[in-house]
């Protein structure tokens, strides 16, 4: 364990974890929107930037990203000081030029004063922030059908060659992780829409209702070790059956008793 000092209260930390857990395990809320427990941190965003120091330092100070920065015995962290609130404006005024009708950043920068962008909006700019959390959950689940391309203005997430990715299961991870709703599907009856593919739902043989894409069933069946029928039932089913099992157990150990 290491001990360190937030906005002036002295806290404990494990060695090893990011300033931001420990950050937010003390209730103190800062902007990250790279950042998500499903996959490891990448400080694209650079909004948790916070203000380091130490005792020893004689009075210098240094601007870290908190999400990969790891504690430090005797670290000295203020999360709101006034260079950290102009280092903050900053990219979210940056990110207003890049995604001005993103509803997530829109209200990111009102809470701190910003409304309009001081700098040039981006053409047709659309609600993708290039966190990188769709990439990257993508890459973790083994598919790595998707990633970053191009620079500048013109850097965006896209399958590659611009084309239906072949390795795409349709499992949704990269559009459930984004934070502006920028990846878009569609589910229309049992045909699922992404990335310009379309993927055959397995249907529930319990209810009729559509249940995963049978290119992820396979993937789980296949390196996951679940078995094949397990997907021929949806959610309800399952939970249904797990209650008429339940059922039978508790009536089972009331016999037992009597």
């Amino acid at each position: 364990m290491v001990t360190l000092t937030i906005n002036g209260k002295l806290v404990r930390a494990r060695e090893g974890e990011m300033l931001l857990d420990a950050i937010r395990r003390e209730g103190i809320e800062i902007p990250a929107t790279c950042q998500h427990e499903a996959v490891e941190p990448y400080g694209a965003c650079r909004l948790c930037t916070v203000e380091i120091t130490k005792a020893d330092w004689g009075g210098w100070k240094n601007h870290v990203t908190s999400c990969l920065y790891p504690v430090q015995e005797g670290l000295i962290v203020s999360t709101h000081s006034e260079d950290v609130i102009r280092i903050r404006k900053t990219i979210l005024d940056l990110f207003l030029a890049r995604c001005p009708n993103a509803e997530l950043i829109q209200n990111m920068a009102a809470e701190y004063g910003i409304t309009r962008t001081s700098y040039e909006e981006v053409p047709d700019g659309n609600d993708c922030i290039l966190c990188g959390l769709c990439t990257r959950v993508c890459d973790k689940m083994g598919f790595q059908a998707i990633s970053t391309v191009g620079r500048g203005h013109g850097k965006e997430v896209a399958p590659p060659l611009g084309e239906a990715p072949p390795d795409c299961v349709g499992c949704l991870a990269c559009a459930q992780i984004c934070p502006t709703n920028y990846i878009k599907f569609t589910d229309d009856g049992t045909t699922r829409t992404i990335w310009g593919r379309e993927f055959e739902l397995v249907k529930c043989e319990t209810t009729g209702q559509p249940t995963i894409t049978k290119e992820f069933a396979a993937y789980l069946v296949k390196h996951r070790n679940i078995p094949e029928d397990y997907f021929t039932r949806c959610d309800s089913a399952h939970r249904e059956e797990l209650a008429k099992t339940m059922g039978r157990i508790t009536h089972w150990g009331r016999q037992e008793e009597a």
